[in-house]
């Protein structure tokens, strides 16, 4: 059967084939500390079913049995290692080495278009890996017209943490993924996120020349100076009120990240039922229709197996430094090359159309009936023809 695996001759270094495979002590530990952890007692707000004060204490009981008895993490490894996966070292400009892990799909076409595709949080790897599988049924390695490469951001799963002796940004981040497209070879790329990942394709697509152009799936943007002149259609109007409701009640996990991380990280860390409080609420809240449980608990304990949330959440800090970060609200972010956007009405932020070309110079753009912020994980497929129409129009061969 056809693998995806043959590394582009033109790569300057071999990455090493990975295999997702957590120790056996570690995996029993995890369910034995998930066992111990206790719900906490009913209260009236946590009884709420529209989930205005957070997720209620009936699916976190739900949640709890299902991860005990049901949920199979090998199962999960499988789906992994059913993709090629790979790590390599990549040298930062000051000599630090991280480990950065990526799933691959690698092309044998000699003109294939290389694509980065980054998750934010808190998403991993995880969530491309349906757009994956509909590319290999597309496909043969022969015919597959991309190079697909989806890594683990630095702190997130199977990649390094950022170092521990100086501060780490999203545009730190960014650099590690330019430098991981270069050293497989790749002298001209294309971005696509949706989340941090959409900050991370900004920064790539101004920074560096081989980035030739982003699509993203979130434009995270307060009101345009010249708002009221731009046109707004009514889909567009009627999913405003989302944002809206995001900024009030909806961001304070946001601002603990930004301004806290050290004390939630450590919150975070002792109790796996923590991490799904935390987490499984944002996949709730934030998706159009909910997720299967199962999906939830592969995020929350791949998480808590790799020790990912201490680890990652630094981007959070741009909040607090905006004029630093890779915002679209940013103007040394204005995006020249090509950029299209996929708006889903259940997004975060469903950012009008007219909006998002005040960050950069829209080429592409299409409006979808449905879908939330986890646009590769609840719409496979209609991400990945956006983002294979964006690059039909935008490569030059």
């Amino acid at each position: 059967m056809s693998s995806f695996n043959k590394i582009p001759s033109r790569a300057k270094q071999q990455p090493k084939p990975f295999k997702a495979n957590i120790e056996e002590e570690k995996l029993s530990e995890f369910k034995q500390l998930l066992k111990l952890s206790k719900l906490g007692p009913v209260t009236w707000e946590n009884q709420q079913e529209d989930r205005r004060y957070g997720v209620t204490r009936q699916w976190m009981k739900n949640a709890k049995e299902h991860w005990e008895t049901k949920f199979d993490w090998r199962k999960q490894e499988e789906h992994i290692n059913s993709f090629p996966n790979y790590t390599i070292p990549i040298k930062d400009d000051d000599g630090h080495e991280f480990t950065v892990h990526f799933v691959a799909l690698f092309s044998e076409k000699e003109d294939a278009v290389p694509i980065g595709l980054y998750h934010g949080w808190p998403g991993s790897f995880l969530e491309f890996l349906t757009v994956l599988e509909l590319l290999k049924s597309k496909y043969s390695p022969s015919d597959l017209p991309y190079h697909i490469i989806v890594p683990s951001l630095p702190g997130y799963a199977y990649s390094s943490s950022p170092p521990l002796d100086k501060d780490w940004t999203t545009g730190d981040t960014g650099r590690i993924m330019h430098k991981l497209m270069l050293e497989l070879g790749f002298d001209s790329y294309l971005a696509q996120g949706g989340d941090i990942g959409s900050f991370v394709a900004r920064y790539l697509a101004v920074k560096y020349d081989e980035c030739k152009g982003m699509h993203i799936n979130m434009v995270m943007l307060p009101p345009p100076k010249n708002a009221d002149t731009l046109e707004v259609n009514k889909a567009e109007q009627n999913a405003m009120p989302r944002g809206k409701a995001f900024n009030e009640t909806g961001s304070a996990y946001a601002m603990e990240h930004g301004t806290r991380p050290a004390t939630i990280g450590h919150v975070l860390s002792s109790s796996p039922l923590a991490l799904l409080a935390w987490i499984g609420e944002k996949f709730l809240e934030w998706t159009d229709t909910d997720p299967p449980m199962d999906d939830i608990l592969a995020s929350v304990t791949l998480y808590w197996l790799t020790e990912t949330f201490p680890r990652c959440i630094y981007s959070y800090r741009g909040i607090i430094k905006p004029e630093d970060a890779p915002r679209p609200s940013n103007p040394k972010y204005y995006v020249e090359k090509p950029f299209g956007y996929s708006w889903f009405p259940k997004e975060l932020a469903p950012t009008p159309k007219s909006w998002a070309a005040t960050t950069g110079n829209l080429v592409w753009h299409r409006q979808h009936d449905a879908g939330g912020h986890f646009a590769a994980m609840e719409k496979p497929k209609e991400l990945l023809r956006d983002f294979e129409d964006f690059t039909q129009k935008v490569w030059k061969k």
